[in-house]
């Protein structure tokens, strides 16, 4: 008979996917089974009553695998309070298979088994109440665990206890568990020595199961190695090695643990090859450009301050802390204090509540061009942090549809509003809501106010930019008079002029179009110089002044000779008079009538010629103010040139002034150096004079003692030739 399918391994190890995205699709042990493994398989471990799927499942909330790095490094630095001064980020070599694996080490207090066995468990957390830590929901150590690899162990070691404890989703999978069984081992210290014991919670036989379980399902072949981890972490800490690290759709590691020896970076979408390649040429954005990609450069602004004495090493080389505030120009700070959400109350309570002015209801927004901005890099983006930690690495909140707010980059920190639990955004509140319409308004009003001086054209206030820059220019700000274009402009500007020759009363203003045949839109040119004569008024002229204007009749012609006959002259007068006076007054209506109309045409005639003199005297008017203008802009430039030549005259005199003094001074130390060296030379030729005599003294001793040898060697020798005597006389 084949064997009983008691034994949950009767069914085979189901095979694990190396894909994280399709790690999910696990279904379990046959529904028939599942009361026998739970049974069997499942007894004497601590575990938490979950489907194995959940811990896939709630990895996913990290979309980012960086984002995973940010969630240990934070339960490293809340350690910070018991004493943690490091956390390390290292990878190491898996000796069962080879595989790579990460690990996460601290020095911090480490954890007693009760926090183990919480921080293997969903929910529990205990940071919450604390207000200088960033945890707070007590998922972030197994979401981020799970997101890098399939498996996690954690050893950590407080004062009197030691732990070690197995997160395997390999395990789960492969033994078709239907919960979530954590194999846990204690141990603690024995009174008196420095040897550890096994410490049971239930009873000996689960404990070496759990061992055995562990020594299986780990890198680790026998409990010396697990002990020699221990080792590793000196008095007190806690280290964690996360293995079976993810892959891609290529059977490559997710992570890219070989381009960089002291980095850690992605593969795939958050790596752009462009990007660190502009980050060279642009030190300034360089963080911009490749925190989605390294976790260095992301690590080094993930938080806005940093302990003094708390370090982060990855692969064995620190990484420095920066803040995006020093890689700002004309930075401007501004206060945020967003209006609180009212929130409906009881009567009780509207008549007991105390009015208090929630102080964490602000938020110092600091912003400035990049500078780098200068280049027209697509920078832009606020740093968004949450209790020292960062949430939205420079998050895009105007969308411009051109080139508007490029370059601009920001840091705010807003504790008033609870980020997300992947803690890679915020909740999607009103308070956020506010908060981003608050940042879009502000980056505006800079842009605009600002753009023009990274190069790009004024959006705003132009006029008195454009008067800035000429106040800039000539040193004096004046109003423009006239800007009268050449025939080349397409827009002409109204220009206000007036004759100074005329009386106030003459004075009336005439719009004139000024005519360019090359410009597309006409100028109107707003004029008060008209002559007098302009405003005649257009009238016909009546019968008497026609009759005094018309040229004289026959018939007057000739009664207006004299005759020497009065009389008779008289009377033909009167007669002829009379006879014509009918056909005259005809004649005189008709001639009216031609007077009439030949002013009419005349008048016509002189308004147009006015008008076109007008034109042209306007014309010329402002042409001459153009001109006027022009010399007096360029006399000022020529009196600032002049001005500007005066001082720099005045100052290469007084360089010069300086120069004459200090080559006096050098004169004057030269002497001192001659005078210096001629005294030196003067006692050295005294010391060596005395030196000679001392010689010269010497050397008579020297021949003195040689004498007094001499004469010693012939007293022996007498000496000895006495004594020979004496012994032959003897």
């Amino acid at each position: 008979m084949g064997k009983s399918n008691n034994n949950p391994r009767a069914y085979g190890r189901q095979s694990c996917t190396k894909q994280f995205w399709k790690a999910g699709e696990y279904e379990g042990a046959p529904r028939n089974t599942r009361r026998q493994m739970d049974s069997s398989s499942t007894s004497g471990f601590d575990h938490a009553r979950m489907h194995p799927k959940f811990l896939h499942s709630n990895a996913t909330s990290h979309k980012w695998a960086l984002g995973a790095f940010a969630e240990l490094l934070d339960n490293a630095l809340d350690e910070v309070h018991s004493g943690a001064t490091y956390v390390n980020v290292d990878v190491l070599d898996n000796k069962k298979d080879g595989s790579k694996m990460l690990l996460v080490e601290d020095n911090g207090g480490g954890m007693d088994p009760e926090k183990m066995r919480k921080c293997m468990s969903l929910g529990y957390s205990e940071k919450s109440k604390m207000a200088d830590t960033i945890g707070q929901y007590g998922n972030g150590f197994k979401t981020s665990t799970m997101r890098l690899g399939a498996d996690v162990i954690v050893f950590s070691r407080s004062d009197r206890t030691q732990s070690i404890g197995l997160l395997s989703y390999t395990f789960l999978r492969s033994t078709a568990k239907e919960d979530i069984v954590v194999p846990i081992l204690d141990y603690e210290r024995r009174r008196g020595n420095e040897t550890w014991g096994k410490m049971f919670r239930s009873s000996s036989e689960n404990w070496d199961k759990s061992l055995e379980t562990i020594l299986e399902w780990s890198p680790f072949e026998s409990e010396r190695d697990l002990d020699h981890q221990f080792y590793m972490m000196k008095q007190h800490g806690t280290r964690i090695i996360i293995y079976n690290l993810w892959e891609d759709d290529e059977g490559n590691l997710e992570l890219d643990l070989d381009t960089e020896a002291h980095d850690i970076q992605m593969r795939g979408v958050n790596r752009d090859e462009k990007n660190i390649q502009m980050a060279e040429q642009y030190p300034n954005s360089r963080h911009f450009l490749t925190y989605r990609h390294s976790l260095r450069s992301y690590a080094a602004i993930l938080y806005l301050r940093l302990p003094t004495n708390f370090r982060i090493i990855l692969r064995g080389k620190d990484v420095e802390h920066h803040n995006i505030l020093n890689d700002l120009m004309w930075s401007e700070q501004i206060t945020y204090r967003p209006k609180p959400i009212e929130k409906e109350e009881t009567y009780i309570a509207k008549k007991t509540k105390k009015e208090k002015k929630d102080t964490n209801m602000v938020a110092e927004v600091t912003l400035g061009f990049v500078k780098d901005a200068k280049n027209h890099l697509d920078v832009q983006g606020f740093n968004v942090y949450h209790r020292n930690r960062l949430i939205t690495p420079f998050w895009r909140v105007w969308n411009a549809a051109g080139s508007d707010g490029r370059g601009v980059i920001g840091v705010i920190e807003a504790d008033y509003i609870n980020p997300a639990h992947d803690k890679q955004g915020f909740e999607h509140t009103l308070l956020l809501d506010r908060l981003k319409q608050k940042l879009v308004e502000t980056q505006k009003a800079y842009w605009s106010t600002n753009c023009h001086k990274i190069g790009y054209a004024p959006r705003r206030n132009v006029r008195a930019i454009n008067e800035e820059r000429e106040a800039a220019k000539s040193g004096s700000q004046r109003p423009v008079l006239d800007s009268n274009p050449d025939k080349s402009s397409s827009r002409k500007t109204p220009v206000l002029d007036s004759n100074p020759d005329e009386s106030p009363s003459s004075k009336r203003p005439v719009l004139v179009s000024n005519r360019d045949e090359s410009s597309s839109r006409k100028r109107p040119v707003l004029d008060s110089n008209l002559d007098k004569s302009s405003s005649r008024k257009r009238s016909l002229p009546d019968s008497n002044t026609n009759e005094a204007k018309s040229p004289p009749h026959k018939s007057q012609k000739v009664s207006s000779d004299k005759s020497p006959n009065g009389n008779a002259d008289m009377h033909k007068k009167n007669t002829v008079q009379t006879t014509t006076k009918s056909s005259t007054r005809r004649q005189e209506i008709v001639l009216g009538l031609s007077v009439v109309e030949q002013p009419r045409k005349e008048n016509q005639g002189n308004v147009a010629a006015d008008v076109q003199t007008e034109r042209c005297k306007s014309r010329r008017e402002n042409e001459e103010l153009i001109l006027a203008d022009e010399k007096a802009r360029g006399d000022n430039e020529e009196n600032n040139l002049k001005e500007e030549l005066r001082n720099a005259s005045n100052t290469i005199r007084e360089l010069r002034i300086q120069l004459q003094k200090a080559n006096e001074e050098i004169k004057k130390l030269n002497m001192q150096q001659d005078e210096r060296a001629r005294r030196n030379k003067e006692e050295n030729n005294l010391l060596k004079e005395e030196l000679r005599d001392k010689s010269n003294e010497l050397e008579k001793a020297n021949e003195e003692i040689k004498k007094l040898n001499m004469q010693q060697d012939d007293l022996i020798d007498m000496l000895a030739e006495s004594e020979m005597k004496l012994r032959h006389s003897t």
